[in-house]
């Protein structure tokens, strides 16, 4: 019998940006060997920044959903990774079986300056989450 897939849970505070990012690096790095999802305390739509600069990488996450943590999902993962103090401070209780990591990623939506800074900036968020998915993916998921 084959192990099942570990599921990892991407957790942030309106499931609008650095969650959605995740989420698309970690089904491209994690292929079929994990299944992934994101979530929020709150939803806030999927930022559209953040779609354009993930197409940019070549990873489409415009049909993901902007979603609040499903207890059901957070009970049977066995990562629960938090992007922003905010998640990491509100996130329901996990059970003793999750692997709980906190990653403290910047916000780009809060990016100030002209059109092409924000962009840089959710370039630069978006570079720095995918280099810790594939750190996480080749060290945490065999």
């Amino acid at each position: 019998m084959a192990d099942r897939k570990k599921i990892v849970y991407f957790l942030c505070t309106g499931n609008s940006c650095r969650s959605q990012m995740a989420e698309g690096w970690g089904k491209h790095f994690g292929g079929d060997r994990v299944e992934v999802y994101s979530a929020g305390i709150e939803t806030h739509g999927l930022n559209p920044r953040a779609v354009e600069i993930m197409k940019e990488a070549g990873i489409d996450i415009s049909s993901q959903t902007s979603d609040l943590i499903d207890p059901e999902i957070l009970n049977k993962a066995d990562y629960v990774i938090t992007l922003c103090g905010d998640a990491n401070d509100k996130c329901p209780v996990t059970p003793p079986h999750v692997k709980r990591m906190h990653w403290g990623v910047e916000d780009p939506a809060k990016a100030t300056g002209t059109e092409e800074e924000v962009r840089q900036k959710f370039r630069e968020v978006r570079d720095a989450i995918r280099e810790r998915i594939q750190l996480f993916i080749e060290k945490e998921i065999r």
